[in-house]
Order: C-alpha cells, then structure tokens, then sequence
C-alpha cells in the first residue's frame, strides 16, 4: 500500500517534466490523479488511469473545470499541487529590451503566481471539505539570487509569499506548503514575450555543465524531486506542517563564497570612470 493509497490528487503542469514525476510518483503511491495541462496530448500513455483536463493555469474558468472534472471523477479532491510555470532563462535587467519587459513580466507571473492563486481560489471549497492540503512549486530562486534573472526570481520569492498568507488565511481547514526544487534537467520552457516559448532547459545540459559545481555532486532529475510532493501530501507523515516550504535546492544554499556579483562587465559597458 503506497503512502496516498485513495487520496485525489489535482496537478497542473502534469504533462511533462517535473509535473510528469510528480503523476507517476503519485499513481506509484496509491493516488487517484487528476491533471491541468496545455498539452493534454502528452498523458495520452495514462489517460485511463488519470484524469486529463486541457487548459491554461492562466484562466480561472479552465483551473475550475479542471476542479470540477476532478471531483466528478473521484469524488473528491484531497490535494492541489500547483506546478506549471515558465523560467526567464536567467536573463539579465540589462539584457531585457525595455520595449518586452512589460510582456514579458505578464507573462511570468501569470503563470508563475497567477495560476497559483487560480488553483487556490478555485480547489478550496473542495479541499476544506476534506480537510486537504496545496502545494506549490516554489524554487531555489525564491530564496537566492542567480537561479534565474529578476522576473524569474522576483516570481518565485512572490510564490514563497503567497504560500505563507493562504497558509494563514486557510488555517486550520486546509494545510499550504510548497517544494523549492534547485537545478533540474527537465523541459522547463521560458516566456513567448522573450522568443523562448520552444527553448527548454534540457538544452544547457545542467548535468554536464552545473552537476559539478553542486555540493550534492550532481543536478538532480525530475524523480528526485517528486519525494517531496508526496511527503507534503501524506496526511501521515506532514500533518503538522503549513506555511513551510520543503528546500531540495542540491545544496545551492551552502556553497559558500564564489562568485560575489555578476555585474563586473557594467562600468566597462557603460563607461564609467
């Protein structure tokens, strides 16, 4: 018997990279899985075991449907996990054209936050009747600066934020917690606003380039991380937990001094005496 034998579980992103673990990690442990994607196609291989809602996290109406579908299916619904978002590839201020950034920031944190508060205020009324919980995908860079550029990580330190007020505004009824993962090889793409919509993260070869300079040894993959959604899940093992945020950064927060700052190339750029 796995460690969600019977619960529901409601993820969006589900399709591929990190979400794709998490479904698989959960059909493992015994969970009845629902999922929100925009590429519904990609689960084809699990349609039968789960149930498979397209839709964009940007859209209030679509996270509804996909509540809705979720509760009709199973019944029930006894945990939310807010996954999808979009990365900036680490792309500078400087480097952002200021004629995107009003695009580009859009784009971020309506994915990044805004899908977030869409499954929040959309999975609630289920989830108080089952005394359940959400967890959201948080990040290293919702912590520390350089795990992404600054509409990237401004995004993930707003997610660390929204985890601890739902956590405060849905106490006792329903447990917030979140899972900051650190690098990952996964298909993690960026924003249509910056020209990255097709560009994915598995592209910079994180194992080869990264693994090294991680204390852990090596940049996890996508299974590695998925442990922790469940622990957060298991009414068992994290009933006491709200508010908090499970760091699995691979060591990012303890590498000691290295690099001081990245702006060394600016007075040379710009001119200054």
């Amino acid at each position: 018997m796995g460690a969600l034998n019977g619960e529901v579980v409601l993820i969006t992103g589900g399709a591929s990279g990190l979400g794709r673990a998490i479904v698989d990690r959960f059909l493992d442990e015994g969970a009845q899985v629902a999922v929100l994607d925009r590429a519904p196609e990609r689960l084809a291989d699990v349609a039968g075991q789960v149930e498979v809602v397209g839709g964009d996290v940007r859209s209030i109406a679509d996270n509804q449907r996909a509540v809705d579908a979720c509760v009709a299916r199973f019944g029930r619904l006894d945990c939310a996990i807010g996954n999808a978002g979009i990365w900036d590839y680490s792309t500078s201020l400087d480097d952002l054209p200021a004629d995107r950034i009003d695009a580009a920031f859009d784009e971020l944190f309506h994915v990044n936050v805004k899908g977030y508060l869409n499954l929040a205020k959309a999975a609630l009324p289920a989830l108080v009747r089952t005394s359940g919980s959400f967890i959201f995908t948080a990040s290293n860079a919702g912590f520390d600066p350089a795990g992404g550029g600054p509409l990237y990580t401004a995004s993930k330190h707003a997610v660390v934020g929204l985890i601890r007020q739902l956590a405060f505004e849905f106490a006792p009824a329903v447990r917030v917690n979140g899972v900051a993962p650190g690098p990952i090889h996964t298909d993690l793409r960026g924003p249509a606003a910056l020209d990255l919509a097709d560009t994915s993260i598995a592209s910079l070869d994180l194992p080869g380039s990264a693994g090294a300079a991680m204390p852990i040894g090596f940049v996890p993959a996508t299974v590695d991380y998925a442990g922790g959604y469940v622990f957060l899940a298991s009414r068992r093992d994290s009933r006491p937990a709200t508010g908090g945020v499970l760091k699995l950064d691979a060591g990012i927060a303890v590498r000691g001094i290295g690099r001081t700052s990245a702006g060394g190339g600016l007075a040379a750029k710009y001119g200054r005496a």
